[in-house]
């Protein structure tokens, strides 16, 4: 939720909303299409999704990033922190799956990342969280763990591994948490979506490519691998950013990391459909209250003085998708009807 100057507290637009969510139904089927190239390692296929799709995101930002390439040497150092984040979180994410299971990695990744982007922006702008907020991020990670409580039984995994798996998990949740949050606030200091998304994701793409060299060899051994690495590089990771990014133009990090939590959901039915997993009635009742949370968060009333993208404290609003030289200026512009 957005938060006004007077500290009242505010929906994100629905289309933001829609946008973060459908980001997140496209990364929930990493999980499944990783099964579908078990030669590859999880460092390769994470290199190669976000490495690749990030490059992407420059390429396709290139004129924006002209444009704003005085403010962001201004931050460059915030970018820094943000592509240093990507870098490390698809090596943290599918690094958690292999060790935990996919299930385990994806729900402790997802479900930490709102309570470290609510730490985020309560400690560096003290921004005050809602009670609507705590009660769909306090949802969403209860349902997760019950998704991960159902999978407990499934596979001998060696507890060591599973540790190690959730502190990765952890990671990965920070991660997140932290280029969202840099990403956000490039937008909000007058830096537009395409160049923030391309300067964050570009610089992160390009420290993943020694990685994809060093390990990406067994994706290219059959076209079943490379077809793998396609996909997750051009639809999840390339399609599902652009969709991010518009989000984040227009709700707040900590509730576009709530509306992620839809992720270990789509994952864990895929999982069921597709892979023929199975899931217990506890795993069922967890993705019954991630849903739940999602309808909080969605569904939580606005205050009376609604903040539209472009009003004063609210979050810039986004050019279209694939608009890649947007001005700054425009990003601030009232919607119309506001």
């Amino acid at each position: 939720m957005l938060s006004s100057p007077g500290g009242r507290q505010v929906r994100g637009t629905p289309g933001g909303i829609a946008a973060v969510l459908a980001a997140a139904v496209l990364w929930g089927t990493t999980g499944t299409a990783a099964t579908f190239a078990p030669g590859a390692g999880p460092l390769a296929i994470g290199a190669a999704a976000l490495g690749v799709g990030g490059l992407l995101q420059a390429l396709i930002a290139v004129p924006a990033l002209r444009r704003a390439r005085r403010e962001l040497r201004a931050r460059a150092g915030l970018v820094a922190v943000g592509a240093s984040a990507v870098a490390l979180y698809p090596l943290a994410f599918y690094s958690s799956m292999h060790l935990a299971g996919v299930a385990v990695g994806t729900v402790v990744s997802l479900a930490s990342a709102p309570l470290a982007s609510g730490l985020l922006e309560r400690a560096l702008e003290r921004k005050p969280l809602s009670g609507w907020w705590m009660l769909a991020a306090t949802l969403g990670v209860l349902g997760a763990a019950m998704l991960c409580l159902s999978r407990a039984g499934d596979a001998a995994a060696s507890v060591t591994a599973t540790v190690a798996g959730v502190g990765l998990g952890l990671v990965a949740g920070a991660t997140y948490a932290l280029y969202s949050w840099v990403v956000h606030q490039l937008m909000q200091h007058g830096v537009g979506r395409a160049a923030s998304m391309g300067a964050v994701f570009g610089a992160g793409g390009a420290m993943l490519m020694p990685v994809l060299l060093l390990t990406g060899a067994p994706l290219l051994a059959t076209g079943q691998s490379f077809a793998v690495a396609a996909y997750m590089a051009l639809v999840p990771m390339f399609g599902g950013y652009l969709l991010f990014g518009v989000g984040l133009a227009r709700v707040r990090p900590s509730t576009a990391t709530t509306l992620t939590l839809a992720e270990p959901a789509v994952a864990a039915l895929l999982a069921v459909a597709v892979v023929g997993e199975r899931l217990s009635a506890v795993g069922w009742t967890g993705l019954a209250v991630i849903t739940a949370a999602l309808v909080v968060l969605a569904l939580a009333p606005a205050s009376s003085a609604h903040l539209r993208p472009g009003a004063p404290g609210a979050a810039p609003a986004p050019a279209p998708v694939g608009a890649g030289a947007e001005p700054a200026a425009e990003l601030h512009r009232t919607t119309p009807g506001a």
